[in-house]
C-alpha cells in the first residue's frame, strides 16, 4: 500500500517538474448595446471587416461596421439572450461557407449549415462569402449555351454559360417557374445548380425542394435558404454564400448556375441592417453603396479562360417590380449590371400567355453567341416576325380591311404565339424546340386552326420521337441542322400534316 502511495506521489512530482507555463493572448470585447439583430461591441481593436465573432451565448456574428471606438456586429442567430456586458470573441476567420461536391443535393442555411436533417456535410474546404471577382484577363467570351428548355428564351433571349441574365417582373408572373424549369432541364447536362431563396416563405421553399426531388434535380442542386422568418442579416449574406458555393465548381473547371430569388428582398434586408447600424440613408432610404451591394455579387459570374480551367458560373438574378415599373431604383441598378433581361408582364400572364415574356423589352446582350447553330438557323427571324405581328395586331384592331399578305402574317403570328406557350415543369429538349420552331417559322402551321396548335404539337412530338428517333437524336447530339437533316425534318412535318386531322 505504501509502495503504491509513493508511486502516485512520484508521478505528481514528475508532472509538476514537467509543467511548462504558457501565456495565450486572446482579444475579448464586451457588448455595449444590443437590439434588433445588431450589437455594438467595444474592445475588439484588431477585428477585420466580415470577420466572424462568437457571443457568450454561442450565437455567431459578423463585424459589419468598424468604427473608431466600437464595432457594429450583425447577429446571425438568437439575440434575445445577449445582454450588455457579455463577452465577444473573434473566431479568427472571415465569414465563410463549406464548399465542394459534398454540398450537392443538400439544403443549407446562409452559413452553409445543413437544415435538411441528413447529417453533417462532408467538406474540408471553405470559401469566404465575399471574394474578388475574376479579372478581365482571367475570362474569355461567353460562347456555350445554358439550355433552359423554354422555347421563347432559348430562341430569342439565349443565356450563355458565364452570363448574368436578369429575370424581372411583378409578383405572381412566373419568375420562379422559369428558373425551376431551367434547373429541371439541366439533368444530364453537367451543370451544377445553386438556388438561393431570399425572404421567401418556408412552405414555398419546402414545395420547391419537393418538386426538385421528385424530378431528380436535387442530384445536381444545392438550395441555400434565408427565409422570411430569419433575420435580415442572414438574408443579406445568403446570396454571397450561394455564389461562393458556385465558385468552387467554376474554379475546378466545372459549370455552375446560381439563381438569386430575389434581389429585391436582398436589397430590403441590406437597407434594414444598414439603417440599424445608423449608416446614412440615401434615395428611398437605401444606403449609398446599394449599387455596389449587387455589382460585387453579380460580377463574380464569369466564363473563365482555358488557362484558369475553363469553368463557368452563370447568374440568374431576379427582381420584383411594382406595377411593371422597371425604372425604379433597384431594377435600374440591376439592369445596368447584367447582360440582359427577361421581362415578364402581368397583362400577358393574365391573358394566358405563359411564360409571360414581353419579347419587345426582353434582350440578351450575349445574343447569338450563346446559341447552337441549329437554333440560330431556325429561330433567326422569330423575334422580327413577332415584333411585326404585334404592330400589325395593334393596327388590325381598327377593323379596316386587310390584304391577304397582312392577314397571312397575322395568322402566322397568332400560331407562333400559341406555339411559344409552355406548361410549367415541362421543359423541352433542344431537338423538340428545333422541330417546333421550324414548323412554325416555315409556315407548316398556317393551315392548323389556332385553337388546335397545342394538340398538333403533342401529336407531332409523339410521332417525331417514335418514327423519326434517329433524326431527333442526330440534331440533339450534333446541335446542327444539316441540309440533309432539314430535308428529313421537312418531310416528317409534311407527312404528319397529311395524316393529322
Amino acid at each position: 500500500m505504501a509502495e503504491i502511495s509513493s508511486d502516485i506521489f512520484q508521478s505528481f512530482i514528475d508532472q509538476v517538474k514537467g509543467y511548462q507555463p504558457s501565456i495565450e493572448s486572446v482579444e475579448v470585447g464586451y457588448v455595449e448595446e444590443v437590439g434588433d439583430g445588431i450589437a455594438r461591441v467595444r474592445g475588439l481593436q484588431n477585428v477585420r471587416f466580415s470577420e466572424l465573432v462568437r457571443f457568450s451565448n454561442g450565437a455567431a456574428g459578423i463585424a459589419f461596421n468598424l468604427e473608431k471606438d466600437n464595432v457594429g456586429v450583425i447577429i446571425m442567430g438568437e439575440y434575445d439572450t445577449i445582454n450588455e456586458g457579455d463577452e465577444v470573441r473573434p473566431v479568427g476567420r472571415i465569414a465563410s461557407v463549406p464548399v465542394g461536391i459534398g454540398m450537392v443535393g443538400r439544403v443549407v442555411n446562409a452559413l452553409g449549415e445543413p437544415i435538411d436533417g441528413r447529417g453533417p456535410i462532408e467538406s474540408s474546404e471553405f470559401y469566404n462569402i465575399e471574394r474578388i471577382a475574376p479579372g478581365v484577363m482571367q475570362r474569355k467570351n461567353v460562347g456555350r449555351p445554358v439550355q433552359t428548355g423554354i422555347v421563347s428564351i432559348d430562341a430569342m433571349t439565349p443565356i450563355g454559360r458565364g452570363q448574368r441574365q436578369l429575370i424581372i417582373g411583378d409578383r405572381q408572373t412566373g419568375k420562379t417557374a422559369i428558373v425551376v424549369d431551367t434547373i429541371l432541364n439541366q439533368k444530364g447536362k453537367d451543370l451544377y445548380c445553386i438556388y438561393v431563396a431570399i425572404g421567401k416563405r418556408r412552405g414555398e421553399i419546402a414545395r420547391l425542394v419537393a418538386q426538385l426531388e421528385e424530378a431528380g434535380a436535387m442530384e445536381y442542386t444545392t438550395v441555400v435558404v434565408a427565409s422570411a422568418s430569419e433575420s435580415a442579416a442572414l438574408q443579406y449574406i445568403a446570396p454571397y454564400s450561394g455564389c461562393a458555393i458556385g465558385e468552387w465548381f467554376m474554379e475546378n473547371g466545372k459549370d455552375a448556375l446560381v439563381v438569386y430569388d430575389d434581389l429585391s428582398k436582398h436589397a430590403w434586408a441590406y437597407r434594414e441592417v444598414s439603417l440599424l447600424m445608423r449608416r446614412p440613408p440615401g434615395r428611398e432610404a437605401y444606403p449609398g453603396d446599394v449599387f455596389y451591394l449587387h455589382s460585387r455579387l453579380l460580377e463574380r459570374a464569369a466564363q473563365l479562360s482555358d488557362a484558369r480551367g475553363g469553368g463557368s458560373l452563370t447568374a440568374l438574378p431576379m427582381i420584383e417590380t411594382l406595377l411593371g415599373d422597371v425604372s425604379a431604383y433597384i431594377p435600374t441598378n440591376v439592369i445596368s449590371i447584367t447582360d440582359g433581361q427577361i421581362f415578364l408582364e402581368g397583362d400577358l400572364f393574365n391573358a394566358g400567355q405563359r411564360p409571360a415574356i414581353n419579347v419587345g423589352v426582353s434582350v440578351s446582350r450575349v445574343g447569338g453567341d450563346a446559341q447552337t447553330k441549329a437554333m440560330k438557323k431556325v429561330a433567326g427571324g422569330l423575334r422580327l416576325d413577332l415584333a411585326q405581328f404585334r404592330s400589325l395586331a395593334a393596327f388590325a384592331q381598327f377593323g379596316s380591311d386587310l390584304d391577304k399578305a397582312t392577314q397571312r402574317q397575322l395568322d402566322r403570328g397568332l400560331r407562333l404565339t400559341e406555339l411559344l406557350k409552355q406548361a410549367q415543369y415541362q421543359p423541352l429538349s433542344l431537338t423538340d424546340q428545333i422541330a417546333l420552331l421550324y414548323a412554325g417559322t416555315r409556315g407548316y402551321l398556317d393551315a392548323i386552326p389556332n385553337t388546335r396548335v397545342k394538340e398538333w404539337q403533342a401529336g407531332f412530338l409523339r410521332t417525331y420521337h417514335s418514327a423519326h428517333a434517329d433524326l431527333a437524336d442526330e440534331i440533339e447530339s450534333k446541335k446542327v441542322v444539316s441540309d440533309d437533316a432539314e430535308a428529313r425534318l421537312k418531310k416528317a412535318i409534311e407527312d404528319f400534316n397529311a395524316s393529322w386531322n
